[in-house]
């Protein structure tokens, strides 16, 4: 029979089991490494969150470097060339001719410069696209150019088949310049659509059959082979996330 010999705790035979409790200086030096850590990490947050959202006013980007045409796409056969640092669209045959962005947009400001050099109409097209290898489009909007009178510069074209949705007011008709540089801002959130053309506004229109509202924008040349246009300082503010 085997026996096993209890030994009582405390005793002279006993094991002892000994807790080590770690200096308190060694403590305060992880916590304090802890707290740093944490710091740290809340700080780069901080900075990604502000580099992030930019303030109102700081958020615009500008969609044409002054060199070549990076970040655009040639629909069509006509000419479109980076000269003295403006994009000059210029016609070639009797048919349209689009320069696109690479980049969807949905909500939008849009702000630029164009001059008419010749005759020829012209638009900035918005929430676009195209047929495969065509100029024929399947979806969009237009807000017009055209330096002609009474040809209503800033009001909006529907290419869904409804041709006009909104005039500017009859004397606005004279606020573009022929042969002149022309600042025309256009915004597009949903389905409203405002226009400004050298500081007057021409339209604000909400569209109560809107038929598209994602898609490239687009400069336009005219069918007709008369397009002559010169587009610069091309800025845009993405609203689609705010």
């Amino acid at each position: 029979m085997n026996t096993r010999k209890v030994v009582p705790p405390g005793s002279k035979n006993s094991p002892e089991v000994r807790f080590h409790r770690p200096p308190f200086g060694s403590l305060k030096h992880l916590l304090a490494g802890v707290l740093l850590l944490a710091t740290m990490v809340t700080g780069v947050c901080v900075l990604a969150a502000q580099e992030k959202a930019k303030l109102p006013g700081e958020d615009w980007v500008s969609l044409f470097n002054g060199t070549d045409l990076t970040g655009w796409v040639k629909v069509g056969k006509e000419s479109w060339t980076v000269e003295d640092g403006l994009i000059h669209g210029k016609g070639l045959t009797q048919d349209y001719g689009y320069l696109e962005t690479e980049k969807n947009y949905k909500n939008f400001q849009l702000s630029l410069r164009f001059k008419c050099v010749g005759d020829g109409n012209s638009g900035v097209f918005f929430h676009t696209d195209f047929k495969p290898r065509s100029v024929d489009t399947t979806q969009g909007m237009q807000f017009e150019i055209d330096c002609t009178m009474m040809h209503h510069t800033g009001g909006v074209y529907g290419e869904d088949g409804r041709g006009w949705v909104v005039w500017p007011a009859p004397e606005n008709e004279g606020v573009v310049r022929m042969g002149e540089w022309n600042d025309y801002l256009v915004e597009v959130i949903g389905n409203r659509y405002r226009s400004r053309l050298n500081g007057v506004q021409m339209v604000d229109f909400t569209d109560p059959n809107p038929s598209s509202f994602d898609g490239k924008i687009a400069l336009q040349l005219h069918s007709g082979g008369q397009g002559n246009m010169e587009f610069k300082d091309i800025w845009i503010r993405d609203l689609s996330a705010k």
